[in-house]
């Protein structure tokens, strides 16, 4: 008579504790989910591939998922709308299909998701038979790719905004190894927000290909996602660079919303 209560608490206490165990070593949900978009060839491959690596060291650690594709062919407003971030890893902003650009506008201009772009991210003219993607000119602050140093150079990039979260913990000066810094028909800063700039003075070997004020890292206020340029991202070595991995990480998770 007293034998079934308690057999029958002892089977609800064991189901009590095989849920708890159960959802103690259930996986955490993500904190968000990234994009990245990188060319498949050229000479920024390596970059890529060791960017590769690196976030998905980042997002193992930290608890969000990334995603890579190599084209625009898949970007629309319904796959975009599954990413709380997009970052344009080493890719132009020309020879994307008509509905990713209108997706990608969408995205950024109601505020849909965050973004990080790189590098070749400002490489705006006319290339490959393409004429200048308007929107994105704007975007960039109103620039046009005019030249670079092809045999790269080291240089010293300055802090300029200390506050800014997507600077946090950088020192005031660090120094780039191997880049081929690019010169533009003007400085964007009329139009944004500059967070760093590169000391012209700094290269090594000189250079000759200069344009005076020289941003290097800076975010575009008039936009309603969070967004964040770093023209730093051509060699492989960026990814011993501690200043360049912090703020990369700072870069991510600014733009996610965190």
């Amino acid at each position: 008579m007293y034998l079934y209560p308690l057999l029958k608490n002892t089977h609800l206490i064991f189901i009590f504790l095989i849920c708890a165990f159960l959802q103690a070593h259930q996986p955490a949900k993500p904190r968000f989910r990234a994009l990245a978009l990188a060319e498949k060839g050229g000479h920024h491959l390596s970059y890529s591939k060791a960017a590769r690596v690196w976030l998905n060291q980042l997002a193992a650690d930290s608890n969000f998922t990334i995603d890579y594709i190599d084209n625009t062919d898949r970007i629309d407003s319904a796959f975009l709308s599954d990413y709380q971030l997009f970052i344009q890893l080493d890719y132009p902003p020309y020879g994307w299909t008509e509905r990713a650009v209108k997706a990608f506008e969408q995205y950024i201009n109601e505020g849909r998701g965050g973004w990080v772009g790189f590098h070749h991210a400002t490489l705006l003219g006319e290339f490959d038979g393409y004429s200048i993607w308007p929107w994105f000119y704007a975007f960039m602050g109103q620039i046009r790719f005019k030249d670079y140093i092809p045999d790269f150079a080291t240089g010293h990039v300055w802090v300029e905004d200390t506050v800014h979260p997507v600077m946090k913990g950088l020192p005031a000066v660090f120094t780039v190894q191997t880049e081929e810094w690019y010169t533009y028909d003007k400085s964007p800063r009329p139009q944004v927000k500059v967070l760093a700039r590169v000391d012209e003075q700094s290269y090594n070997p000189p250079s000759d290909k200069i344009m005076g004020d020289h941003p290097v890292i800076w975010t575009n206020p008039a936009y309603k996602s969070r967004n964040i340029y770093i023209f730093m991202g051509h060699s492989p070595d960026l990814f011993q660079n501690k200043a360049y991995l912090q703020l990369f990480k700072n870069a991510i998770f600014w733009a996610s919303g965190l």
